[in-house]
C-alpha cells in the first residue's frame, strides 16, 4: 500500500508541474476534500478549476509514507513567490481522498495589491 499511495502522490504532483491537468483530476477522489492555509475546496473538478488558473510548481524536498497518508515537504511557487510548504494526503483506492496543505501565507499576501 505504502509505495502505491506515495506513486499516486508523485504523480499528481508531476502532473501539476507538467501543466498535465486532466492526469492530475485522475489522481483525484471525485469527492476529494483539500483544506489549505487560504481556504478549502471540495470536490475535485473544484480543486482543479484552481490549479489550472495558479498553475503552481513543486519543488519535493522529502517525502514520508505511513500507509496510505503520505507528507511532502517541498517548496510551491506561484508566479514570482517562492514558499515552504507541507503536504498531507490520504490516498483511498489509488486516489487523493483528502489533502491538506499547511505554509506560511506571508509572502502570498504581502504581494497581493492594496486596496
Amino acid at each position: 500500500m505504502e509505495s502505491t499511495a506515495r506513486a499516486t502522490v508523485i504523480a499528481f504532483i508531476d502532473a501539476l508541474n507538467n501543466e498535465d491537468f486532466d492526469a492530475a483530476r485522475e489522481l483525484l477522489s471525485d469527492d476529494v476534500t483539500f483544506k489549505g492555509v487560504l481556504g478549502s475546496r471540495d470536490g475535485a473538478d473544484v480543486y482543479m478549476q484552481d490549479m489550472r488558473k495558479m498553475k503552481m510548481k513543486y519543488a519535493i524536498k522529502k517525502v514520508f509514507v505511513d500507509g496510505s497518508d503520505v507528507c511532502l515537504y517541498y517548496d510551491i511557487t506561484q508566479g514570482e513567490i517562492t514558499f515552504f510548504s507541507s503536504g498531507w494526503y490520504q490516498v483511498n483506492d489509488g486516489k487523493i481522498k483528502t489533502f491538506t496543505v499547511l505554509f506560511d501565507p506571508r509572502p502570498i499576501l504581502a504581494a497581493q495589491p492594496k486596496k
